[in-house]
């Protein structure tokens, strides 16, 4: 052993994880390199004694602290009950170790159904989609008395409705009673004093007749039509516009333009609409002829004209004495009885087009009564729909037929208070327009 003594080696201590070199004693023994060999075993070992209780003491207080740091889960093979442990699964959850919170399991989430196959595609048929636009047709009818009193209590089945005399199948029916969207639309130009002053009257016995739900817009025209005020619910506006017609401009009553350019504006308006259109049914210098205005009415929906004629008295002294009224229309505009005719027809064609009613008043007292028939016409009106047997989009002018019969399909019998039989009044569109699609 004399000449390992001067080598370093390692030597295994009680604990495994401690070991303790012995080269760092070897080279601070030098000194004792001239004492015998006897002294020097007998010095190193009490200091090999002397590390073996230094290790021990170092290993006692390692110990816990290396226990308590180690993490890692130490896999037992013991035995419980004779059977071997089965070992738990991540996925359960609970807790995996003695410290640190519970996991809550995990359930296993039921498996969704597999979606159904899809269709199988026939191989001779191609894809495409088929839309088809089918146009419903809205009419407006008023059943009255010939002395113009609304007949209530009409049901569906009482009506018959036919499109270039085709019969069509009434879809919707319904009774309106509701607030009304009007324009008064009023000839005032430098025509006739007698004109002038039974066109206001006329104005504001229509006035009158609003209720605070109504929309209301006032326009007058002469050579060009002018808007007094816009839609409105308020009546002091409409009772102020009118109170602005007291001096007149132009001779000229362009008729044509202003009722063309009151349909143009009100195509804008959604829903019902009514025009009541003031005049004396002559017209002197429009642009437009009475062909083109007739094929805008033709085309505008939703739109009923009331035409009230004004001038009745001048124009029957005029018819007795012709030669006395060659300017009873305005200086240099020569207007005869044939003309007035005329306009009367025009103001009645207006009317049936769109199913209104053309009034002709002789005298001031009959205006009260004459604008509260209109009133209760357009606040009580049966409106029917139906889509058309004939579904091109072509453009074309179809006519219309309403009729009124009894359930069992004869004639509807309306008797009054005394059991008088009563003659009924139909009043509804003669036709309208289809739509034009282009391909």
């Amino acid at each position: 052993m004399g000449d390992d003594w001067d080598q370093p080696t390692n030597i295994p201590i009680a604990n495994p994880c401690v070991y303790t070199s012995t080269g760092s004693f070897a080279g601070s023994l030098t000194m004792f390199s001239g004492l015998s060999k006897n002294i020097a075993r007998q010095f190193w070992g009490q200091s090999l004694a002397l590390a073996v209780v230094s290790c021990l003491t170092v290993t006692s207080v390692c110990a816990p602290l290396m226990a308590q740091d180690s993490t890692a889960p130490v896999q037992s093979s013991s035995q419980d009950n004779g059977k071997p442990k089965q070992e738990v699964p991540a996925e359960a959850g609970g807790p995996t170790d003695n410290i640190g919170p519970y996991a809550i399991p995990k359930k296993k989430a039921d498996d969704a159904p597999p979606p159904p196959p899809p269709p199988k595609k026939p191989e001779d048929i191609p894809d495409y989609s088929l839309k088809v636009n089918v146009p419903l047709v809205n009419v407006d009818v008023m059943v009255t008395t010939k002395d113009g009193q609304f007949i209530p209590g009409l049901k569906q089945e009482n009506f018959r409705v036919a499109e270039d005399g085709v019969p069509q199948q009434v879809s919707h029916f319904t009774l309106s009673q509701a607030p009304i969207t009007a324009v008064l639309l009023v000839e005032f130009a430098s025509t006739n004093y007698t004109f002038m002053v039974q066109a206001l009257q006329a104005s504001y016995a229509f006035a009158n007749t609003l209720k605070k739900e109504d929309w209301v817009a006032v326009t007058y025209y002469d050579m060009n039509p002018h808007i007094l005020v816009d839609f409105t619910q308020d009546k002091k506006a409409v009772y102020g516009a009118l109170n602005e017609l007291r001096i007149p401009g132009f001779a000229e009553t362009n008729l044509f333009d202003a009722l063309y350019d009151t349909l143009d504006r009100l195509d804008r308006v959604e829903g019902k609409k009514y025009v009541i259109l003031v005049t004396t049914g002559i017209d002197t210098f429009s642009r437009l002829t009475y062909d083109k205005i007739l094929k805008k009415v033709k085309d505008t929906k939703d739109v009923t004209i009331f035409p009230i004629s004004v001038g009745f008295i001048v124009r029957e002294y005029c018819d007795v004495h012709p030669g006395a009224c060659r300017n009873a229309h305005g200086m240099g505009i020569p207007v005869g009885h044939m003309d007035y005719l005329q306009g009367d027809n025009e103001m009645r064609t207006f009317a049936a087009m769109t199913g209104g009613r053309a009034y002709f008043p002789r005298f001031e007292g009959e205006l009260p009564e004459l604008f509260g028939d209109i009133s209760s016409d357009i606040r009580n009106q049966y409106t029917l729909s139906y889509s058309p047997s004939n579904t091109k989009l072509d453009g074309t002018y179809r006519k219309l037929k309403v009729q009124v019969v009894a359930p069992d399909g004869g004639p509807l019998k309306v008797r009054d208070q005394k059991g008088k039989d009563v003659k009924i009044d139909v009043v509804a569109r003669e036709g309208y327009t289809a739509k034009h699609t282009v391909d």
